[in-house]
């Protein structure tokens, strides 16, 4: 974001959705669930710097996987004035959840693909056996 448009402080539904790369339904789906509350002007969605931020917080919880309900809790906190140390044990807790989840789901998938070099292995010797079978077939006849 530039110096100059730092100062102004509302934003339209097109600049954010060109200024985080997502789709202005997106960002329509993200207010409809309560994590921006943008204001109108006539039948224009006007966003300030506070909805700007709580979509970038959004978009970077979605980066690390979170829930949007998670993420909603998350930024909700960021919003209150309350002291920051519950806030922040809230998200080293969530953050612990979401890694567990991920250390799981890594050792399926090394689970299945070495389940799946073993098939392949198997495939390839069946596929020798064969060639060999029909190169015998071929020299016999």
């Amino acid at each position: 974001m530039s110096p100059t448009r730092a100062a102004n402080s509302t934003f339209t539904i097109a600049e954010l959705a060109e200024e985080f790369d997502v789709t202005p339904r997106a960002i329509r789906f993200y207010e409809d669930v309560g994590l921006l509350e943008p204001g109108r002007a006539g039948r224009n969605r006007v966003y300030t710097q506070r909805d700007r931020t709580r979509l970038k917080l959004t978009l970077r919880g979605k980066r690390l996987g979170l829930a949007l309900s998670e993420i909603k809790q998350l930024v909700d906190m960021y919003d209150s004035e309350a002291d920051t140390a519950p806030q922040l044990n809230a998200f080293l807790e969530v953050l612990a959840d979401h890694r567990r989840q991920l250390e799981q789901q890594k050792e399926d998938i090394e689970i299945t693909l070495a389940e799946i070099g073993q098939h392949e292995a198997r495939c390839r010797e069946l596929l020798a056996g064969a060639r060999r079978k029909t190169k015998t077939k071929e020299i016999t006849s």
